[in-house]
């Protein structure tokens, strides 16, 4: 079969910079939820309209043409997405009694703020009557209407979505920060709906973000090699000026109809150019960098582990290279067993490292070294450290040489599976979001964000804590656990 290429849809394709429809489309629902929303006193622009006619769009047999692939949409912040969606989803609760929705978004935050919405929808005078109930209740969000239909929401991040069956439309929302895991959780929900419908709703991600099932699907979509997927995208050019009202509106088609010029200005300032070229312009990051870590994030997953319960111990201590960021990293070396890695803590500089000199003058009597690196606040540091009475044989600053060789050992020892480390969030996040860098004149390389957006900190400050106790065998320091870490208490 040839490549399939985007398709025309209305005037969403006039607005869109990627349409691709699915295959076999002969009909769609949408003019009833259409009429429907038309009788509560709401009206879509064309572009919405556009979107409504594709989601619902249906095969000869009345199945949804996106029904296995899923409806895919990278549309930025901004839009409307919730409003248009959601009020679709009312329509269709409204239109086939007993429909179950679950509406899942990554941060609770979100998840609030779009079921605060929903209620907004659910108050309007025509509405109204079809609801039966509005729960409130944290962990039990949910609207159920008269006829038996329900929408629920929850957060990922609390574990909402397991445990569900027969729902008949799932929606990820903040579907860039979507796990294969949450996947596996919660798409078997939809296996004996009779007509199901799965939509992921989200931003182009940042490096750092567990994106691979939205960078999957998008990479599927833009290939032409799938028939049975929806996928919308609004953006902005690649290369566009952050300061462009023009640009705006190729990725915001809301903007000034709908979304003021304020509301830009605003989300703007407070993102950051960075992101609000992802956030606010739909711009996605350059294919060749993202999504591809130096780290291979399967292998780094596979070997999460508890600490072991002893072990001698080596710290390291890593300032940012903007100097607004430390780090502690830790290695233990078990009896029996890998060296295993963990992060203790990374802070702003803006506290000080008053905190670090307490905590490690507490420490160093029972590890083999302390590595401390980082022109930023290394020296002081050390001077700080020697003046709290921690011997000078104890402290270590690393030479290049020692810099490029602890990060050619912590990727091989990934590469071999000869390294366990604790999982935690900010050093997973400098994992996905690690590029490399040149050091020295020796073909030697160090740990890179891949964007502004990643701090590699805590990952640089467990790679040197493995070269430290690697190679440094003073004391038999004991690493005590409670199963989960073994020296941050």
């Amino acid at each position: 079969m040839p490549p399939r290429l985007p398709t025309s849809a209305g005037s969403l394709s006039d607005l869109a910079r990627h349409v691709i429809l699915p295959s076999g489309i002969v009909s769609t629902g949408w003019p009833a939820v259409r009429d429907t929303c038309l009788g509560w006193g709401v009206s879509f622009d064309g572009w919405q309209d556009g979107i409504g006619r594709s989601i619902l769009a249906k095969r000869a047999d009345g199945q949804y043409a996106a029904g296995i692939g899923g409806v895919m949409m990278s549309i930025c912040r901004q839009v409307g997405k919730t409003f248009t969606v959601g009020m679709m989803i009312m329509a269709l609760c409204v239109l086939f009694p007993g429909l179950k929705v679950v509406w899942t978004a990554h941060r609770t935050r979100t998840s609030d703020e779009t079921f605060k919405s929903f209620q907004g929808m659910a108050k309007r005078k025509k509405l109204a009557p079809h609801i039966l109930i509005v729960r409130r209740a944290n962990g039990q969000q949910e609207i159920e209407f008269v006829n038996g239909s329900r929408i629920m929401f929850g957060a990922r991040e609390s574990g909402f979505g397991r445990g569900f069956d027969e729902v008949d439309v799932l929606v990820f929302d903040e579907a860039q920060i979507l796990t294969q895991k949450a996947l596996d959780d919660m798409v078997p929900a939809t296996n004996v709906a009779a007509n199901p419908l799965i939509l992921y709703m989200g931003t182009p991600p940042k490096p750092s973000d567990p994106s691979e099932v939205f960078v999957n699907r998008r990479v599927e979509a833009l290939s032409g090699t799938g028939d049975d997927a929806l996928y919308i995208e609004f953006s902005a050019d690649s290369d566009a000026d952050v300061e462009d009202r023009t640009q705006w509106r190729k990725g915001n088609p809301s903007y000034l109809s709908r979304t003021p010029e304020a509301s830009m200005l605003r989300m703007k300032k407070n993102l950051g150019d960075e992101s609000f070229r992802r956030e606010g312009m739909g711009i996605w990051d350059d294919a060749a960098a993202l999504g591809k870590s130096s780290i291979d994030w399967a292998k780094w997953s596979a070997l999460a582990s508890p600490a072991p319960d002893s072990g001698r111990v080596a710290y390291a201590v890593k300032f940012s290279a903007d100097g607004s960021r430390v780090a502690i990293g830790a290695a233990v070396q078990p009896e029996n067993g890998v060296p295993h890695v963990e992060l203790v803590k990374v802070a702003d500089m803006a506290a000080g490292t008053s905190w670090l000199v307490d905590w490690l003058s507490t420490r160093w009597r029972t590890c083999s070294r302390i590595t401390i690196d980082g022109a930023a606040g290394a020296g002081a540091l050390v001077n700080a450290l020697r003046a709290a009475k921690i011997p000078a044989r104890v402290l270590h600053t690393p030479s290049v040489g020692e810099v490029i060789e602890a990060h050619s050992m912590i990727a091989e020892s990934i590469r071999a599976a000869t390294l366990s480390h604790f999982p935690e969030k900010n050093l997973d996040d400098a994992v996905r979001g690690a590029g490399k860098r040149p050091i020295g004149r020796t073909g030697g390389w160090g740990w890179s964000p891949l964007s502004p957006d990643v701090d590699v900190t805590p990952l640089d400050a467990v790679t040197l804590a493995l070269h430290a106790l690697t190679t440094s065998k003073r004391g038999s320091g004991r690493a005590t656990s409670d199963g989960r870490r073994a020296t941050v208490s």
